[in-house]
């Protein structure tokens, strides 16, 4: 995917070093990347902001090829390098593979003055060496890996190969590729515009009522509660638990609560369970912020819930799940991700019980991975609706009865929505 870096090069430096940063919490300290994004670049500007954040979610992304290439072209495995050097090599590596625009020398210098301030003299000159390898010949290298197996295309796109394995058994050849393409591509920027935002210019979406597509999202949008960042799958989910006015909705793992504020503008009462006390405290922020009055925030393990909170006409469970449909949104995922049918299936049966006869129950992951979608559902045997019926457009590929969107199809993230009736 190379990007055009223009204008962003001058003043990079401080960009670099903030890319650098991030790529050494990563993958030394197990840090996610957004969070240590946004400690290494606080203090720049919007412009140096932009080139450090695709510099850092990018090389945190492609890591695997670069580390392929540095190994290939360096003589030395990236795994024995100190931590310095690999992250320094990784992020110069990663400008002169995919960022179009910025001069060789300048990624190759920037790499070496990282390894300086680090302490490391005596690498200065096997970084300097390895660029220069580097700058000759990581395009013709890259340019020769292949796409035949599951393997060959893990490798090239930079993907643990399980993944590869499941997208190819589960979609195909053709569309697990497509599928990693998509992922490796900066996401779309979408809102859900809230009451009081209704007017706000974007493009809008005719099957998602409050969706709109924008440039950016300038801070006192949040801030002033007009609108919530989420993706035109994630709000599908929200629209398809079905919420008709006056009902009791519960929703567990609520946080950061982008569908509970959702829920609550039909609804009369939501509850909002999260089971981290600071998790908990953020969805109360974020409730308070978009001015949902009507949302209760409960800090309990939905495994565990107090009797006292009664049933409810519809629950939806937005269970925690591999994420390997928003993996263009969180660049550290692919590396960290972990299937979990056995508690997405607990969670299900411990909210089917919290469901009024005659209610729905909704399921919503956002991963593309059969053991944790229809295979959960089946498992739970409850009767299905049938809700590629009001989403043709969105309908599973071979389940019309549950919806699927596609980030290779539909250019959204990726999300399984399946609902139940008690």
């Amino acid at each position: 995917m190379p990007q055009d870096a223009g204008s962003l090069i001058q003043g990079a430096a401080t960009a670099r070093q903030a890319a650098y940063e991030v790529v050494r919490r990563v993958f030394e300290e197990g840090a996610y990347a957004d969070r240590a994004f946004r400690a290494a670049a606080v203090d720049l500007d919007a412009r140096d902001r932009a080139f450090a954040m695709q510099l850092a979610f990018g090389t945190v992304q492609r890591v695997r090829t670069l580390d392929h290439a540095i190994d290939t072209l360096g003589r030395r495995p990236v795994r024995k390098l100190d931590p310095p050097v690999r992250a320094a090599l990784r992020t110069g590596a990663f400008q002169l593979a995919y960022m179009d625009g910025v001069p060789p020398h300048a990624a190759a210098n920037e790499s070496v003055e990282l390894v300086r301030a680090a302490g490391l003299e005596r690498a200065v000159a096997f970084t300097n060496a390895v660029m220069r390898r580097l700058a000759e010949g990581i395009h013709g290298l890259l340019d020769r890996l292949g796409e035949t197996t599951p393997a060959d295309a893990a490798l090239k796109h930079s993907y643990p190969d399980w993944i590869a394995d499941v997208w190819w058994r589960e979609h195909g050849r053709d569309a697990a590729l497509a599928l990693m393409e998509a992922q490796n591509q900066p996401p779309e920027t979408v809102v859900r515009v809230t009451a009081r935002g209704r007017d706000l210019p974007g493009e809008r979406d005719s099957e998602l009522p409050n969706a709109r597509r924008v440039e950016r999202v300038p801070t006192e949008w949040i801030e002033s509660g007009l609108v919530w960042p989420q993706s035109r799958g994630s709000q599908l989910a929200g629209l398809a638990v079905g919420v008709e006015q006056g009902e009791r909705v519960l929703d567990l793992c609520a946080a950061p609560g982008g569908k509970a504020t959702q829920l609550a503008e039909t609804a009369a009462e939501v509850v909002a369970v999260e089971k981290h006390a600071g998790r908990a405290r953020e969805l109360a922020e974020n409730v308070a912020r978009l001015g949902a009055e009507n949302v209760t925030v409960v800090n309990e393990d939905a495994l565990e819930l107090s009797s006292d909170l009664g049933t409810f006409d519809r629950v939806l469970v937005d269970a925690p799940c591999s994420g390997l449909g928003v993996l263009a949104s969180r660049p550290d995922l692919r590396w960290r991700a972990e299937p979990l049918p056995e508690l997405q299936l607990a969670l299900l049966q411990a909210a089917a019980d919290r469901v009024n006869e005659g209610g729905t129950l909704t399921y919503a992951v956002c991963t593309m991975h059969r053991a944790e979608n229809e295979d959960v559902i089946d498992a739970l045997g409850l009767t299905l609706d049938n809700l590629g019926t009001a989403w043709p457009s969105y309908s599973h590929p071979r389940r019309p009865e549950f919806l699927l969107t596609q980030p290779h199809v539909h250019g959204t993230s990726g999300f399984f929505v399946a609902r139940m009736r008690l």
